[in-house]
């Protein structure tokens, strides 16, 4: 049930015109602090995961790994993809709240907010 919730946020985000998908348009998000969430697919190369993992550390923004290429494809009403970002607060952290309680079972990973910085 919590599957088809995060998909329905990130469907109701797309509609609301607050959402990024692909690799560029996603880090470009990111990096221009638009970011409230970024979603990668769990099937992603090792390559794109660390990238993402990287990018979302250093500007400190929620990153978990969730779904397919399809089912993220399908909720933003595109083909596979295998990122999207939310720009919106509050639909970030609804979508939030639903992977929170699904990585309790053994699903999305998120990285820490926080920096041991110096």
């Amino acid at each position: 049930m919590q599957r088809n919730k995060v998909l329905s946020w990130l469907g109701l985000a797309t509609r609301a015109g607050r959402v990024v998908s692909g690799e560029f348009c996603v880090e470009k998000s990111v990096r221009q602090h638009r970011a409230k969430l970024v979603i990668v697919s769990e099937d992603a190369s090792n390559a794109s995961k660390k990238n993402f993992r990287n990018i979302c550390t250093y500007y400190k923004v929620p990153l978990y790994f969730f779904g397919s290429r399809e089912e993220l494809g399908a909720a933003c009403g595109k083909g596979e993809r295998v990122s999207a970002a939310i720009e919106d607060e509050g639909l970030a952290n609804a979508a939030i709240r639903e992977l929170k309680q699904r990585s309790g079972i053994g699903g999305g990973k998120y990285v820490e907010q926080e920096h041991s910085g110096v």
